[in-house]
């Protein structure tokens, strides 16, 4: 079963761990809620029975001191309208003198009226009788049951633990919809990554949820992408190294199978063809090697303050010669210094095999460029021929490894050295670009980072600077 099915069927190790952790959360989070409104239904419930009676106690103290004027004291005084309002707030009430005597109690065992006996049963609300601003006695409320809010607390406890439950319903939930949420997409990536490695390069993430999910899946399928295709054009190289090595592995298989059995002289000319064959062969396996070289630049390059327009000068000295062989005209533009945080002699071989290139595919008479010069925070670098140029469907393939123009049949090398030019101009974080088209020329440019300014001009020869050869 893949993980992508078994991300459909279950949760999985991580989402049984993300469930339970949020399951924890949940109840946690109801349980202190309900815990924090019951005990605030309590103390509000307390509170309103509290004030409950406090406001009976004050009307049974204003029903006294009405009684106790128009009776002129408390002997003959009708207190009839306080046991009233007690008996209405469903509690019992006790009227004192000033003394702490029970004048009249509702109390089982006291009696309607005057008398000596004192208060008994548990205390409640007071409120004091207060008669022309002279206190005259004390009401002293007891509930001997509770008010009438036992109800309402039943209902408002009723209520929050419906909520609770409720509530730790939707949390579930919502804890195992997240819970797929986050672990479907991520067993489908661990079954896909998988599947890739074990070989199928058609393997992707077919779900794509929102947010950084999202980002890692699509990422996954665009290394994916890059992967299949590194792997499609190291085959495709494979094969073109293969039928380099092929023809001059035969001729040489050949000649020496002659020389052998005897069915050719070994005289000078045939020598020479066989060594014309091993030289062949040691070409490719050279560019092969600068290939690899080239690749391997950014973790092995000797980072140096260095003029860039001086390492340009030096490369077109040293393939001037081969470039008046190939018949081709040099022009130099070479203003500095340029000063580039570089590897000397990489750069070096970047505008040899671009000089290189040029005298290859360049035809007599034809003209060669090379201008260098500073813009903006970029060291710059023309190459440019007045050649036979390149279709425009060939342009996207010239820095390709191992690619050859369809017109290149009769033109020596490897398909190599554009690639090398590539990979070592990269590796400087620097850019290499071509513009060219069918008998217009075609024209190179290599941006590199400036460095550090030199703290001193570096003096070019004159005939380095501006002018012909």
């Amino acid at each position: 079963m893949s993980a992508m099915e078994a991300a459909r069927r279950g949760l999985g190790p991580l989402g049984r761990r993300l469930l339970a952790a949020f399951v924890v959360v949940a109840f946690s989070s109801v349980a202190v809620l309900t815990a924090a409104a019951l005990i605030g239904t309590d103390r509000g419930v307390a509170t309103i029975q509290h004030e409950e009676r406090r406001q009976t106690a004050e009307r049974a103290a204003d029903e006294a001191a009405d009684a106790y004027a128009a009776a002129g004291g408390w002997a003959g005084a009708n207190l009839d309208s306080v046991h009233a309002v007690a008996r209405a707030a469903g509690a019992q009430v006790a009227v004192l003198d000033v003394t702490g005597t029970v004048v009249s109690t509702t109390m089982p065992g006291g009696r309607h009226g005057h008398g000596a006996e004192h208060a008994t049963g548990p205390p409640g609300d007071e409120a004091d009788v207060v008669v022309d601003g002279r206190l005259v006695g004390t009401v002293q409320l007891i509930s001997m049951a509770p008010l009438a809010t036992g109800s309402g607390r039943s209902v408002a406890w009723w209520w929050v633990a419906g909520a609770a439950v409720v509530a730790l319903g939707i949390a579930l939930g919502v804890s195992l919809w997240v819970s797929r949420r986050l672990t479907t997409p991520l067993a489908a990536l661990a079954g896909t990554a998988h599947a890739f490695a074990g070989g199928d390069r058609s393997a992707r993430v077919v779900v794509r949820p929102p947010g950084e999910l999202g980002e890692v899946a699509t990422a996954f399928d665009s290394m994916a992408d890059a992967v299949a295709a590194a792997e499609e054009t190291r085959r495709r190289q494979a094969a073109d190294v293969a039928h380099e090595l092929r023809t001059p592995l035969a001729a040489l298989q050949a000649g020496l199978e002659e020389l052998r059995d005897g069915l050719s002289e070994p005289n000078p000319a045939r020598l020479a063809s066989l060594h014309d064959q091993a030289l062949r062969l040691g070409r490719v396996v050279d560019d092969l090697a600068q290939l690899a070289s080239a690749e391997a630049a950014s973790t092995s390059l000797q980072l140096t303050d260095v003029d860039l327009a001086a390492v340009v000068a030096g490369a077109v000295d040293s393939q001037e010669p081969h470039l008046r062989a190939a018949g081709l005209t040099v022009r130099r533009e070479i203003s500095g210094p340029v000063p580039v945080r570089a590897d000397h002699d990489r750069i070096h071989q970047v505008m040899v095999n671009m000089l290189t290139n040029a005298a290859r595919f360049g035809r007599s008479g034809d003209e060669v460029t090379v201008r260098v010069f500073s813009d903006g925070e970029q060291g710059v670098v023309h190459v440019a021929d007045t050649g036979p140029g390149i279709a425009a469907a060939d342009l996207p393939h010239v820095f390709e490894r191992r690619w050859r123009g369809p017109n290149s049949g009769m033109v020596t090398g490897s398909g190599i050295g554009l690639a090398v030019v590539r990979e070592l101009v990269e590796a400087h974080h620097g850019t290499v670009s071509v513009d060219s088209g069918p008998d217009r020329g075609t024209t190179f440019t290599i941006a590199i980072p400036l460095g550090h300014r030199l703290r001193e001009p570096v003096d070019h020869d004159p005939a380095l600077r501006l002018g012909s050869t």
